[in-house]
């Protein structure tokens, strides 16, 4: 290792601290005169001697909490021999001391009970087996994955537990860890490197049998996994398209596979491939379809804004039934997917757009900070009322986003407590579960918040849910958009009505008659899928055909494409070669990325279709071959992502 690579290596190192306890050899040979005499002249050292004696051990930490400063006395112990002083390595504790109600486990439903059978007779088996849990909002899964691990527990095997933010890790953790106590560990990018460090050692030393974390977590090296659960499987959060790319779902599968493992997929809206693989038999299926206790779904209405005065935020229906809530002591939830004050800010006079040097979309107007901020490489520069284009001083505001749906409300409702959860919101450590423990005590009666909001979290006393833009994740262009849209208007809307009051869900849209709007509304899962599959077959997406996404990015708009250009030439010239290739690959490009320019790279890319995964592979693995032999462009890096769930 060059000193270069050893420098740039984080210096993260075990933690020590000093242990003290009684030398009792020393302090046997003392005589009952020494022993007054040490009382009488040094009372804080016999203090200490009583009290470590009645301890047997105890750390720096715990003697300066319970005696106070005695280092002086501890010293003068230490020169007469008296108590032994060692020093022993120190974890670092991520886990927060976060309220929770649900330590004692209740009686399961007839359907939790037989999907837990079933996954437990797996277990039991040691041998390799996938089920997808399929469950409503609020049907109680997390209780199936709590009893499955602890009956996993039993037979000497640990547990594997992903879940795809870490705006979901400290409400599972508080109840895993009322459930099992200290034997979990933790793995999430919200940890230092210290507490990263520990947990991961811990793990290795086989000193917990449970391990719950983001995707990265996969890779913990956990001895003897018997199951592996990944909760909201349907989430992108699991999918890492930068660097190595890969699916922690994916791998959970494969994982489970290599460790004659169980894998349990969770979700109310799980994704097409995932619910076609039950259908095929590649996935066993369990269904839980009635919420805890029989609890109704809430009600949902769909609002259509084209009635509403243009720019409006808030409706004056959903006004109310804040207000109604409010005046009840209920609480509220309001979801709208996109940050900031307002996403576009432009020039009246001559249309200019502020947008960002280094990418190629708009700046966002941040109303707190008064900065016009990138979202996507935090370019900022200072609010101005003037046009850099024309001078003119018609410089208009466009939209809304979360920091000004709250200022919206505070002007509706400025006696309500109001609390919004979102990336800038949550920057400093433990920001987030602080702002859901407020919420959660009623110390705040609404609370605004992205996609960080719309699943898992568990809010008994919120009883409406208002949904701002049901058409922002619509209008992207994916061929997975309205699956996106479908599960991100299911999964905030089964936040409402978990407690013993029915819930209600008012989603405002432009769209009230879209398909994928119109059965979420309805939570009707089926029917969406049967639509969608059908879509995905006739145009030839997945699961019907895979994909691999040759993506490249450059600091050279012409380089980039002369790369791109090159590569669609030399994939043409491979398909044509081969018999096999010509049948079962379909080339799409090369072009521009939807988003040309991020972070100043300039981004084109070139998708591979096909039905058979080996061919696939057969044909990637050769183009790259190819590529490296005839060309190498500087500044040019070329990245393939296999089951690409990001393409724009």
């Amino acid at each position: 290792m060059t000193m270069t690579q050893s420098k740039s290596l984080p210096k993260i190192r075990p933690q020590k601290e000093k242990v003290f306890e009684v030398n009792e050899d020393e302090l046997s040979r003392l005589s009952f005169s020494e022993l007054k005499r040490i009382k009488r002249k040094s009372p804080r050292q016999f203090h200490i001697l009583k009290w470590l004696r009645k301890k047997k051990k105890a750390t720096q930490k715990e003697v300066s909490f319970n005696l106070g400063k005695v280092d002086s006395a501890l010293k003068g112990l230490e020169i007469k021999k008296l108590i032994n002083i060692s020093i022993q390595e120190k974890y670092r504790s991520p886990l927060i001391n976060y309220e929770e109600t649900y330590s004692e486990p209740w009686k399961m439903t007839s359907e939790q009970a037989k999907a837990l059978k079933e996954i437990m007779s797996k277990v039991r088996e040691r041998k390799y087996a996938s089920f997808l849990l399929h469950g409503i909002t609020g049907s109680g899964k997390t209780e199936v994955y709590l009893k499955a691990i602890e009956a996993t527990l039993k037979t000497g095997r640990g547990a594997l537990v992903l879940v795809p933010e870490i705006a979901l890790t400290p409400q599972l953790i508080a109840r895993f860890k009322a459930r099992f106590g200290n034997k979990i560990a933790q793995l999430h990018s919200g940890l230092s490197k210290g507490e990263r460090f520990d947990e991961w050692r811990r793990i290795k030393y086989g000193e917990v049998q449970i391990v719950i974390g983001a995707r990265s977590a996969i890779f913990a090296p956990l001895k003897s996994l018997g199951i592996i659960i990944v909760d909201e499987e349907h989430d992108s959060a699991y999918k890492q398209d930068e660097r190595i790319c890969y699916n922690a779902r994916d791998l959970a599968l494969v994982k489970g596979k290599m460790n004659n493992a169980v894998v349990v997929l969770g979700s109310a809206t799980p994704t097409i491939e995932t619910y076609h693989n039950t259908r095929i038999g590649k996935i066993s299926y369990l269904s839980l379809s009635q919420r805890i206790d029989n609890r109704p779904l809430p009600r949902v209405e769909v609002l259509d804004m084209r009635n509403e005065k243009p720019g409006t935020i808030l409706s004056l229906r959903l006004r109310n039934a804040i207000k109604e809530r409010w005046e009840r002591g209920e609480q509220t939830l309001l979801f709208l997917n996109r940050r900031g004050f307002s996403p576009f800010v432009l020039c009246q006079e001559c249309g200019y757009s502020f947008r960002c040097p280094n990418c190629n979309v708009s700046l966002v107007f941040h109303q707190d900070k008064r900065l016009l901020i990138c979202h996507y490489c935090n370019f900022c520069k200072p609010e101005t009322d003037t046009c850099p284009e024309c001078g003119s001083n018609k410089v208009k505001k466009i939209g809304f986003g979360t920091e000004r749906l709250e200022t919206e409300i505070h002007r509706y409702f400025p006696q309500l407590k109001v609390g919004r959860i979102d990336k800038d919101t949550t920057v400093k450590k433990n920001s987030l579960p602080r702002i859901l423990e407020q919420f959660r005590k009623g110390e705040t009666d609404l609370l605004i918040g992205t996609q960080m909001i719309a699943m898992g979290h568990d809010l008994p006393q919120v009883t409406l849910v208002g949904v701002i833009s049901a058409d922002i994740s619509l209008n992207f262009p994916d061929f997975r958009s309205g699956e996106r849209t479908f599960q991100l208007l299911t999964q905030v809307a089964g936040r409402s009505g978990r407690g013993q009051i029915p819930g209600e869900v008012i989603i405002q849209t432009y769209n009230p008659n879209h398909p994928c709007i119109r059965m979420a509304k309805d939570q009707d899962f089926l029917p969406f899928y049967e639509e969608e599959i059908l879509f995905r077959k006739e145009l030839k997406y997945p699961p019907f055909q895979r994909l691999v996404n040759f993506r490249m990015v450059g600091n050279s708009l012409s380089k980039t494409r002369d790369y791109a250009s090159f590569l669609g030439k030399l994939s043409n010239e491979l398909q044509k070669k081969e018999r096999s290739f010509q049948n079962n690959i379909e080339i799409l490009g090369p072009a521009e990325a939807p988003w040309e320019k991020l972070k100043g790279k300039y981004r084109w890319q070139m998708l591979i279709k096909g039905k058979d995964y080996r061919i696939l592979h057969q044909f990637t693995e050769k183009l790259l071959t190819l590529i490296k032999a005839q060309i190498k462009i500087s500044g040019v890096k070329l990245t393939v992502d296999v089951d690409p769930l990001n393409l724009l």
